[in-house]
């Protein structure tokens, strides 16, 4: 494993989650009231989902440099006519139809073709028995249409086998329904990002509970409520994989033990793979020990959105690594099981995969252009193994991809790491 020279203990600058952004900016429109999101992420993603806020109604205003934004609920869902754009952003298409389906109006949402692309029945069947007319392309994706006259709430289950965002989605809008909801999440996958969701729910405070596998929300109305987003996780898993593989150490402040945020747990993953790691109140450090340790097994199920950060760094360890339980990010930004084994052996790595597997072998990677797939994820965990081998050896068919998330990815990446040489960003 080569090494790449940089000062020691360096600190890194990851923008705000994802996740918090968006939930908080949806939780904020269904309040009652004005509320502050501070260091909001700003990216490709967020951006879209502020837009369609505003798009339906909801009063938004940033400051001049984004860091901050106001959004003005009116403790209800929207009213009138609408066409929502959803661009890329599958927390739009899945978090927003619910939010709109508790107004009053006729709604329709549609997105990129990559998005278009993305699963939608399980949300839509849901919301059909709490009592939507709900209308989608080929009864499975986008475009959506709701006509919307409130949502009546009471007992549902729900397929939560493909996503966790249909959960999520339902979950939000439950306190602007006629009455209590109650969830049967059959299947679950990705239970972190429902903790976050409820977490968020109560700090906006909902009344939320869990018992025998159901979830229960009340009709309690949301308060406005100023948060400061803490930084986003699944993005510190490349700065934290890009120590340990380079033998550095990269601290991310404001990512301590109490974080919201399940992908965290992906510093773990290093821990077992050999890297030094420190979680602490209020920040995260990893420091990579020269050698990454392979030869075992890990459920990443509950942290897919990380499995990339590890399966492409796998090559550079003594032994394989075999990722499991992640069959459901298949139908993500891509098939990314399919896009991580294809890239890996187009650079000359044995690897096996299956339905929801995927095993990586040691190796030595040959030159090769990375297939990103439009996929943000793609792009940052594979530029991470670039970083431990030959110059050049690793390249981008889309850097700029990484914006969907992490605009400045590859600048703070040269930031890091001074040897770095970022690609150009152009579409």
């Amino acid at each position: 494993m080569t090494r790449t020279t940089t000062s020691p203990g360096r600190t890194a600058r990851i923008p705000g989650s994802k996740s918090i952004t968006n939930r908080a900016a949806l939780l904020a429109a269904a309040a009652q009231g004005t509320s502050r999101l501070r260091a909001p992420l700003v990216s490709d993603d967020t951006l879209a989902f502020r837009t369609a806020l505003t798009g339906l109604g909801v009063p938004v205003r940033a400051t001049d440099d984004d860091t901050s934004w106001e959004i003005t609920g009116g403790g209800r869902g929207p009213t009138g006519d609408a066409d929502v754009w959803c661009n890329d952003a599958g927390t739009a298409a899945r978090f927003l139809p619910p939010f709109a389906a508790t107004g009053t109006g006729r709604f329709t949402f549609d997105g990129s073709p990559q998005l278009r692309a993305r699963p939608l029945r399980p949300l839509a069947d849901a919301l059909t028995r709490l009592g939507a007319d709900v209308r989608t392309e080929s009864g499975a994706s986008l475009p959506l249409t709701v006509r919307a006259s409130g949502l009546d709430g009471g007992r549902i289950e729900l397929d939560s086998s493909l996503s966790s965002q249909y959960l999520t989605g339902l979950l939000m809008a439950a306190p602007l329904m006629r009455t209590p909801l109650e969830v049967g999440a059959r299947d679950l996958v990705s239970r972190p990002y429902i903790d976050m969701t409820i977490a968020l729910m109560r700090r906006f405070g909902a009344e939320v509970s869990e018992s025998d596998g159901t979830l229960r929300v009340g009709t309690r109305p949301y308060r406005a409520t100023d948060l400061h987003i803490e930084p986003d996780a699944s993005t510190a898993s490349y700065v934290f994989a890009a120590a340990a593989v380079t033998g550095t150490t990269i601290t991310v402040p404001g990512l301590g033990r109490d974080s919201l945020q399940g992908d965290l747990r992906f510093v773990e993953a290093l821990r077992k793979a050999g890297a030094d790691v420190e979680i602490g109140a209020d920040a995260t450090t990893v420091t990579g020990t020269g050698r990454l340790r392979g030869g075992f097994d890990l459920d990443m199920g509950e942290i897919s959105d990380t499995f990339m950060t590890l399966a492409a760094i796998a090559p550079l360890a003594d032994a394989p690594v075999t990722i499991r339980g992640i069959g459901h990010a298949r139908l993500k930004e891509s098939d990314r099981i399919a896009a991580v084994a294809k890239n890996l052996v187009a650079a000359g790595i044995r690897v096996e995969e299956g339905r929801d597997r995927i095993t990586v072998h040691p190796g030595v990677p040959a030159p090769t252009r990375i297939a990103c797939h439009r996929d943000h994820r793609i792009a940052m965990a594979f530029t991470v193994l670039g970083l431990a081998a030959a110059p050049g050896t690793i390249t981008l068919d889309d850097p700029a991809c990484v914006g969907k998330t992490f605009p400045g990815f590859h600048t703070e990446l040269r930031r890091l790491f001074p040897a770095y040489e970022p690609q150009e960003e152009h579409r």
